[in-house]
């Protein structure tokens, strides 16, 4: 699926979440790419089974239009945020991501707009990528995992190796800049209660909100 909605710990089509919600707001996301530049042992791209017709694994990555396309037959009445998000790294695709981003709130202004990211576009890039998100995102939710460096490329694998864990602290305070709503993640089950209390301390010294994600294994 490239534009999807969840519920209860599944991934379903739009149709489907009218069905369940027939009345009020909701969030939809949009799946760009099956890339990731981690590899993250808690990842739900090796574990969780899924149908055929509501899998996130994409054939091929869709074109800028194609998803176009896609969000204008969403049941706007009902949206009340787009969220970046999927199987893989969003900022992979970082141009057209940012043109659709664009394209959401050219269209849809009242909508709020969210990147679920693992921060490490400016790794990928070579440059600071924070100003890439003034204007286009309300809330940006980066993947913070672990409370010390060491740790964090245990878990995630990156491809950078362990100048990782900095660059993503650091990307999330420039983020600060250039977007209202910066939150930092961790998965409960996979990090125990001190770790997760690191963690929040962390965020609280950078003025950055954590938020406790349910894990999920199937």
């Amino acid at each position: 699926m490239i534009v999807y909605a969840y519920d209860k710990g599944e991934y379903i089509t739009l149709e489907e979440s009218l069905k369940r919600q027939p009345e009020g707001k909701r969030a939809i996301y949009v799946n760009l790419t099956n890339r990731c530049t981690c590899s993250c042992t808690f990842c739900l791209r090796s574990m969780k089974k899924m149908a055929e017709e509501t899998t996130l694994w994409l054939k091929k990555e869709p074109t800028v239009a194609e998803v176009q396309a896609l969000l204008d037959a969403a049941p706007w009445d009902y949206v009340g945020e787009v969220v970046f998000c999927g199987f893989g790294e969003p900022t992979e695709r970082l141009e057209d991501l940012k043109n659709l981003l664009a394209y959401v709130k050219q269209t849809h202004s009242d909508v709020l707009t969210r990147l679920n990211t693992n921060g490490l576009s400016d790794l990928s890039y070579g440059r600071d990528t924070a100003p890439d998100f003034k204007g286009l995102l309300d809330t940006i939710s980066i993947s913070l995992n672990a409370s010390n460096k060491e740790r964090y490329l245990e878990l995630t694998r990156s491809r950078f190796g362990i100048q990782s864990y900095d660059a993503m602290l650091q990307f999330a305070q420039r983020c600060k800049q250039y977007v209202p709503n910066v939150v930092l993640t961790v998965v409960d089950h996979v990090e125990d209660s001190e770790e997760i209390a690191k963690c929040r301390a962390i965020c609280q010294e950078r003025g950055l909100t954590l938020r406790v994600r349910v894990y999920e294994d199937s």
